[in-house]
């Protein structure tokens, strides 16, 4: 391919090669640095979190919901079950009272709420409770449900 360009004060024309060839050193370098960015994200974006979803039907009808078991401490140490006061000796078997499902009540999911003041090795210390008594559904709960 030949192009004519005119020399200075049109004396006499030249002939100019051009180079039709692309450089694709920058594409490639481009596309080298988009894989390692997808390959550090792609296992990012991978993680996944096990939902307890509720069942895609509704319940039978008369059927009545089950009140969940609530845990609650407060700042001064004392534990509650529901309105019930218990201590962290007898808090297993209350739970299971509560559940009324007998040899079955450690499948029964178990809610734990605590004020703001109490302090964190109180609350892991029930936590821990429960989760040594075979209680394995604890619930965390910040605010009150109503």
């Amino acid at each position: 391919m030949g192009a004519r360009v005119s020399g200075p004060a049109g004396q006499g024309e030249a002939t100019v090669e051009q180079n039709a060839e692309i450089n694709v050193t920058p594409f490639v370098d481009i596309m080298l640095v988009l894989l390692i960015i997808f390959m550090v994200a792609a296992p990012i974006a991978t993680v996944s979190l096990k939902l307890d979803l509720p069942p895609p039907k509704a319940p039978p009808v008369g059927e009545k919901p089950k009140e969940p078991v609530y845990v609650s401490v407060q700042e001064d140490g004392k534990l509650f079950l529901a309105d019930r006061e218990t201590s962290m000796d007898r808090l297993a078997s209350d739970v299971c009272a509560a559940t009324g499902r007998g040899a079955e009540c450690h499948a029964e999911r178990v809610f734990i709420r605590a004020q703001p003041e109490v302090r964190y090795d109180r609350f892991m210390a029930v936590m821990n409770g429960l989760k040594s008594n075979g209680f394995d559904k604890v619930g965390l709960l910040n605010e009150d449900i109503e």
